[in-house]
């Protein structure tokens, strides 16, 4: 398995299961005392800032230390997040009071669902050393494992590899305890990482047999997912998608504590986008987001820290069509809830700093270095990054201005240590622009997704091809193809650069290469619905360009499984396909019926290169239409100069001299007003005869 997308910290009660909150609560008076003083001596006060006891929620009523820990306790327990910090971070100021392990560790969490990512990790350092002093090794265990994930997260390897040595220090040598089920779950990653799926896989299931004997919920599901993806990556999906239904089932029931409840969702978005299962990325992206609705319970105290929002993200839904009913189990429900007012029209948000900030249009203004990456106190950390699984499932359903506005949010509201929700978010919003024909913007949304650890493949690819630069094309998706490891472990990334690779070859006029890239195609999708409308468009288009027989059928495949799974702009460049394969068999009506419809999407969609070009299609390239005054012939000319064809190139596509093809550049140049190939590149991709 690889590295999940999120980075959460453990609840006091979900994290061990009730044995482990019975251990916790029998601890006596003397070890509590130990662990405050082995705290007091690791490190000190909690942060910098923060109200004092006197003003504090502590201070205000007179409470007692005990009294006031009870109900920073309570509130934990309710997971109300933002009163537990409050309280807690204002009674761990005053010099003479002090925190046991466990209460360090429930600061911790309230921390970081508060928004403050450093006090989280500085309370976790402060409860492992209250842990070891104690000679608590479970405790101290767990706590480094989160030390552990937490630095991963942040960007810190070295510390990370360290926190985890710790964690099997304190924990491998003791008998079976819950806490053993996160070796097991780093133990199963990391053999997933290597390929050694059989090590993955026994590693996986020792994390259930751990679960099950611990009676946590939380863990017992966790071990599930973590066994269905190592499943996945082996090539068992049917075991594979059972495991994850059965985990998700306790995640919708609301059987979950809140730290796990948002773990699973984007561990299981991202599987599920990983492995193309379509259906169950839009039911389970409505119910993630669902729940990462506010309000969330807020302290008094913290209220006004809150964004103020008269419609907040999830205020008013209207439903977009998913994939229809009967493409998968999952695919049921069949809608993706959608915030009111974000079709098309521009509507505002709560920004991540508390201000009213435009929330439409593209991310491009927002770049890395203006992001804050901090999550206001009482607001739901976990939202972020689901949204930005929100906007790859938008963007599939052609829900383009929502998309493109989800992401830009996105953006705003992951954590510092999911920087790469906010890569994916960028990327997408690239991918939106560039098929709208935006392509300075498309460009500077790959460079922010690369920038956060992204390579922005195939997309930069098909960008650069849009531009005229098809050896930059050819080069990007190659090198892309050469990184990317296993197929088994992101299907639907190799699928998209098969696919792109594809597209490339055909448009440089190497059709064996684009040949070679849909076969493989083909054996990678199997019977997964997305993976084969994939493979199928691919097979059609090269089946078309060597004017096989068999297109027609492909590409009436390939427009099939798009419009089951409800994806227009793919099926709309299917239909353009299915338009040439009508027309060479001398179907001209069929032609322009696909034309049409596809017209129609591209224009709906915002999609302006590509309606450009269907309608210059339905004119049948009449010369009023042409740039410069322009023959049918000289277009022709045009449009295989665009495609990086040589003056050989051409004269052979077209069966005329290359002198002629010479002649026919000369007066294109002169009715262009252009001086060069790339320029008159550039002016074939501006009028849409490419």
């Amino acid at each position: 398995m690889s590295a999940p997308t999120i980075h959460p910290r453990p609840t006091a009660a979900g994290t061990a299961g009730a044995a482990e909150a019975t251990r916790a609560a029998g601890a006596s008076e003397a070890t509590r005392a130990a662990g405050t003083s082995g705290a007091a001596e690791a490190s000190g006060a909690a942060g910098a800032a923060g109200p004092s006891d006197a003003s504090g929620p502590s201070g205000a009523s007179g409470s007692s230390g005990a009294d006031v820990v009870e109900r920073a306790r309570d509130a934990a327990g309710r997971e109300s997040w933002a009163e537990a910090y409050a309280l807690l971070h204002a009674h761990d100021l005053h010099p003479s009071r002090g925190l046991t392990a466990d209460d360090l560790s429930v600061l911790a969490d309230a921390a970081w669902w508060s928004g403050h990512v450093d006090e989280s990790v500085t309370a976790r350092l402060r409860a492992h050393a209250a842990f070891l002093a104690a000679g608590d090794h479970r405790g101290a265990g767990l706590a480094s494992w989160w030390l552990h994930y937490e630095y991963l997260g942040l960007g810190r390897p070295a510390a990370a590899a360290g926190w985890l040595h710790r964690a099997r220090h304190h924990l491998e040598g003791l008998p079976d305890c819950p806490e053993q089920c996160f070796l097991a779950w780093s133990d199963a990653e990391e053999a997933q990482a290597h390929g050694d799926h059989e090590a993955a896989l026994a590693a996986a299931r020792r994390m259930t047999g751990l679960a099950l004997g611990s009676g946590s919920p939380d863990l017992l599901a966790l071990s599930r997912q973590a066994e269905s993806r190592v499943l996945f990556a082996a090539g068992r999906r049917t075991e594979a998608v059972a495991l994850l239904d059965d985990a998700m089932c306790a995640v919708s029931a609301g059987e979950l504590s809140g730290m796990f409840t948002g773990w699973l969702y984007c561990l299981a978005l991202t599987q599920c986008m990983e492995a193309a299962d379509f259906g169950r990325a839009v039911e389970w992206t409505n119910a993630a987001m669902e729940w990462c609705a506010p309000p969330w319970p807020l302290h008094p105290a913290a209220d006004d820290a809150r964004p103020k929002a008269t419609d907040g993200p999830a205020a008013r839904t209207q439903t977009v069509d998913g994939p229809a009913a009967g493409t998968g189990p999952a695919a049921a429900a069949g809608t993706l809830t959608e915030p009111a007012g974000a079709a098309g029209t521009r509507t505002e948000a709560a920004g991540a700093a508390g201000t009213r900030t435009e929330a439409a249009g593209a991310p491009e203004d927002s770049g890395p270095g203006r992001l804050p990456m901090a999550v206001p106190s009482g607001e739901n950390p976990f939202r972020g990054v689901c949204r930005a699984h929100r906007v790859e499932v938008l963007d599939l359903l052609g829900v383009w201005a929502l998309a493109e506005a989800e992401a830009r949010q996105a953006c705003r509201e992951v954590p510092v240590d999911c920087l790469e929700s906010a890569a994916a978010a960028y990327y997408a919003a690239g991918d939106i622009q560039r098929r709208q024909g935006r392509l300075d913007a498309a460009a500077v949304s790959y460079g922010h997704a690369h920038e956060l650890g992204r390579l922005p493949q195939p997309g930069l690819a098909l960008l650069r091809l849009a531009q005229g630069r098809a050896d930059a094309a050819v080069a990007g998706i190659d090198l892309a193809l050469a990184c990317r490891g296993d197929p088994q472990h992101d299907l639907l990334g190799r699928a998209r650069l098969l696919a792109a690779r594809a597209e490339v070859a055909l448009a440089v006029r190497d059709v064996p290469g684009a040949a070679d890239a849909a076969t493989e195609l083909d054996a990678l999708a199997g019977d997964v619905p997305l993976l084969r409308a994939l493979a199928d468009t691919a097979l059609g288009a090269v089946a078309l360009a060597e004017r096989s027989g068999d297109a027609p059928r492909l590409l009436r495949r390939a427009l099939a499984g798009w419009l089951e799974l409800r994806v227009p702009y793919e099926a709309a460049q299917v239909r353009m396909l299915l338009a040439a394969a009508d027309r060479a068999v001398g179907d001209q009506e069929g032609a322009r019926l696909e034309l049409g419809t596809a017209r129609a999407v591209f224009e709906r969609l915002g999609a302006v290169p590509d309606a450009r070009r269907a309608a210059a299609l339905l004119s049948g390239g009449s010369r009023r239409r042409l740039p410069g005054g322009l023959t049918a012939r000289e277009a022709e000319v045009l449009r295989l100069v665009a495609t990086g064809g040589t003056n050989k190139d051409i004269a052979r596509a077209l069966v005329i001299s290359e002198h002629t093809v010479a002649r026919h550049l000369n007066n294109i140049f002169a009715k262009l007003g252009v001086g060069s190939r790339a320029a008159a590149t550039a002016s074939a991709y501006a009028h849409g005869l490419v």
